[in-house]
């Protein structure tokens, strides 16, 4: 299966552990079982990927932020690698549109709607999906510390508390608050700012195996 500028699947998800790692490696089987030529960028790639050295470096120099065009001109970097290198299929885990780290870096919306507009640029003629898994935030909080202990939920909150555009996180409602804010952000910028075609697929009624058909059913090609 070859398709021209080649497809990039990138999966979000609106809270923790929403299965976005085990729906990308569901993905990148699948495209590889059809022929496809895939990479799968997982989450923590971000720090090791050569296109995206400049961005590892920023926010390794104490800032604990990276410059928007930075991320930009790493992503126009990785996509056009993998154009020239023939890759048809690019499943990536939370690569895309970086919005939660935008928000937590202190970016207001018109900056980040900015952000949208330059990388949906930077990567044509790339296709680009965002599957966008959701679930009430209350409910996904609580699932999270049932399996991360509770010792999580105080990492969670102190991470989120710490950044410039997050610091009214103080508790798990607080935090739940935010992430529903955060998702009503996305969506509506993703429909105003890119071309790309999003798939929002709420997991709170839908196990793996059940999510994975549907995100099938509506890419067909995997």
């Amino acid at each position: 299966m070859t398709m021209v500028g080649g497809h990039l699947i990138a999966v979000v998800g609106s809270s923790p552990g929403v299965g976005k790692s085990t729906l990308c490696r569901a993905l990148a089987r699948r495209a590889a079982e059809s022929g496809a030529s895939v990479d799968h960028f997982e989450e923590a790639d971000i720090l090791t990927r050569p296109s995206f050295r400049p961005v590892a470096d920023e926010f390794a120099d104490g800032a604990g932020s990276v410059r928007p065009a930075t991320l930009v001109e790493s992503t126009r970097d990785y996509v056009a690698r993998s154009r020239a290198d023939g890759v048809d299929v690019l499943v990536t885990d939370a690569l895309l549109p970086f919005i939660p780290s935008l928000v937590a870096w202190g970016h207001d919306e018109t900056a980040i709607a900015a952000v949208l507009a330059d990388l949906a640029d930077a990567v044509r003629p790339t296709r680009v999906t965002v599957v966008y898994l959701r679930d009430d935030p209350d409910t996904a909080l609580r699932r999270a510390v049932e399996r991360e202990g509770p010792r999580w939920i105080d990492w969670y909150v102190t991470k989120l508390g710490a950044s410039p555009g997050t610091r009214s996180v103080k508790d798990l409602a607080s935090a739940a608050e935010h992430l529903r804010r955060e998702e009503e952000l996305t969506v509506r910028l993703l429909a105003a700012r890119t071309d790309w075609q999003v798939l929002r697929v709420d997991v709170g009624q839908r196990d793996a195996a059940r999510t994975e058909q549907y995100v099938r059913e509506n890419l067909p090609e995997l």
